[in-house]
């Protein structure tokens, strides 16, 4: 456990020196940082509080993906589609520094399997005897998803292929396969770094908008929602005209906590895991491969920061547990890569990274799990010592509907304020999507523009890295005496740029940093001389004592062993990162 400080951050301070404000979100997930935002556009006097780090929760757990939601046509969810498929279009245009349309591919084992099971499904949503959908049923659903996105060609329509001309383009695809479906989705290969955009957005409106993480809401009193700083144990109430409720999976913990109590939510564990693995990162041909498993269940196999994810599953989850990646769960991921490729061999020596989360689903009974919508709702109520405040409960919600779930939470904020709306956050771009070079002639230029002081490589990186956003971390480095000197351990950054994210991105543990604020541990990079690297620059950074940076350093590390299965090796300062 690490040492907590003494000292207040000044984002708490802010909170504590004033302790009202008209809207009081709790918690800063994607919705929640996106309801945030869209309030502090409106002017609305709003904080936000995270028990955790800043999209440290579900949102930390997706599957990197901005997508329709083409299986969901089969639970009936046509708005919910419709809804997905036009908040990807517009988030390929407002967030393109980390939305890119994604090749997505469906191999197909049959013709028509599937077609008697799918009218049941539909009507009672339960799974029944697993069987895989056939081309029929693949054809007719993104037929209707195309039909969805009709806004000037976001990304280009379906197309079928036939085994011959399948194999001649993925030849290491499993030779039973009868025809392929290829057809564009988008991903988003930074969500953690988008949600910190969109934070840095709602902040950026003024000093009415408040935010800070490790802060949670433990109960009510003097009128308000007590709140506890998890750094320094302070506590104070927070008073508010409306209370969003937006604890994702942990909405009926948070309300309970509150003294209401809820059964709202029913969220469904999805895991992950990341490989190291050249041939079968080859054999993806830059597409996700994206398929329904002979058990019913949804699988992605997706290349991504030259590693390739594999996920998801989708079972009951217990709230009292942390979600981990089980041993059932690998061997289930790398049975099914060799349904896909069966010549590609798979190990456990080449997962350098696991990631679980639940879902943040409605209350479900027994409907079975891939047959939960996937739809929000807002509930309305109250709470006992809070007066008229009005509490609004948010369940449900993904990545992709980020934006109007926010616009439409936002909204019924502002009806319960009698405030009004003055900003639309459609088609508003986010973060460094501000000016993102859309050719790549623009992109030339802005390269030169601002690759003087660290080179046009370096300023590509930091482009893609941070959007427009990069100026910022160019400035710093041009400011630095440090002459953006790499990381002997993680050469693709520079002590100054860690430096920057630490002073600048609401940094408290050590784990912020690799976790969310960069890839490092995503795609495998950690060793104990980089823990301990990094560690000198943000106790540096952040004024710890000696001791307060080992055990950040300690915690980190048996966090990286607890939950992603990621266990640093030998003690001779050149640890390499493995699973087991």
């Amino acid at each position: 456990m690490t040492t907590k400080s003494n000292a207040a951050r000044s984002e708490v301070e802010r909170l504590r020196d004033r302790p009202n404000a008209r809207v009081l979100v709790i918690g800063g997930g994607i919705n929640g940082i996106g309801t945030f935002r869209d309030l502090a556009l409106q002017g609305i006097d709003v904080v936000l509080v995270e028990r955790n780090d800043f999209v440290s929760g579900a949102s930390a757990a997706s599957s990197h993906m901005i997508h329709g939601g083409v299986r969901y046509l089969e639970n009936g969810e046509f708005r919910l589609v419709k809804e997905s498929v036009t908040e990807r279009n517009g988030l390929l245009k407002i967030a393109p520094h980390y939305v890119k349309p994604l090749q997505t591919t469906i191999p197909i084992f049959s013709t028509f399997s599937g077609i008697l099971a799918a009218p049941l499904r539909f009507l009672t949503h339960k799974q029944g005897k697993p069987k895989e959908r056939g081309a029929f049923l693949i054809k007719t659903g993104l037929t209707i998803y195309d039909s969805f996105s009709r806004d000037g060609g976001s990304v280009p329509r379906h197309q079928f292929s036939g085994k011959k001309k399948s194999l001649e383009t993925q030849p290491e695809l499993n030779p039973g396969i009868k025809y392929t479906a290829t057809y564009f989705d988008a991903s988003v290969h930074d969500p953690e770094r988008l949600a910190l955009d969109v934070l840095a957005d709602g902040l950026a409106a003024g000093p009415h908008a408040r935010a800070a993480n490790y802060v949670e809401a433990i109960g009510v009193r003097d009128g308000g929602v007590l709140v506890r700083d998890r750094e320094t144990g302070e506590e104070f109430s927070i008073v508010a005209d409306v209370v969003v409720n937006a604890s994702g999976p942990w909405t009926d913990l948070t309300n309970a906590a509150l003294g209401r109590s809820t059964e709202f939510m029913g969220g469904t564990k999805g895991s992950h895991i990341v490989l190291d693995n050249q041939e079968l990162l080859e054999a993806c041909k830059g597409r996700e491969m994206f398929f329904e498993n002979n058990d019913g269940r949804i699988v992605l196999i997706y290349p991504l920061k030259g590693r390739v994810m594999v996920g998801t599953t989708d079972l009951e989850a217990d709230m009292s547990e942390r979600a981990v990646c089980t041993e059932d769960e690998i061997d289930y991921f790398i049975e099914l890569v060799s349904h896909v490729f069966p010549t590609i061999p798979v190990t456990r020596s080449q997962i350098v990274y696991s990631f679980s989360g639940v879902r943040p689903l409605p209350h479900h009974d027994d409907t079975a799990p891939g047959f939960v919508s996937r739809d929000y709702r807002i509930v309305p109520g109250s709470i006992d010592g809070l007066g008229d405040t009005k509490i609004l409960s948010l369940v449900g919600g993904k990545w992709t509907t980020f934006r109007a779930l926010s616009e439409h939470l936002a909204n019924e904020t502002l009806d319960a304020l009698g405030a009004t709306r003055t900003v639309s956050t459609a088609g508003l771009a986010i973060g460094g999507g501000v000016g993102f070079p859309a050719t790549p002639a623009a992109e030339r230029d802005w390269i030169a523009r601002y690759g003087a002081d660290v080179g046009s490589e370096r300023a590509s990186q930091l482009l893609h890295r941070y959007g427009t956003k990069a100026t910022f971390v160019i400035d710093a480095v041009a400011g630095s005496d440090d002459d953006d000197t790499r990381l002997a351990n993680a050469s693709e950054y520079s002590r100054t740029e860690i430096d920057y994210l630490v002073r600048t991105e609401h940094v408290v543990h050590l784990s912020d940093v690799f976790l969310r604020r960069t890839s490092i541990a995503f795609v495998g990079g950690i060793s104990g001389a980089l823990v301990r690297e990094v560690g000198e620059i943000v106790a540096n950074a952040l004024g710890w004592s000696p001791n307060r940076r080992s055990e950040e350093e300690d915690a980190f590390i048996a966090e990286l062993a607890d939950a992603h299965r990621v266990h640093l090796e030998s003690e001779d300062g050149s640890e390499a990162a493995a699973l087991r």
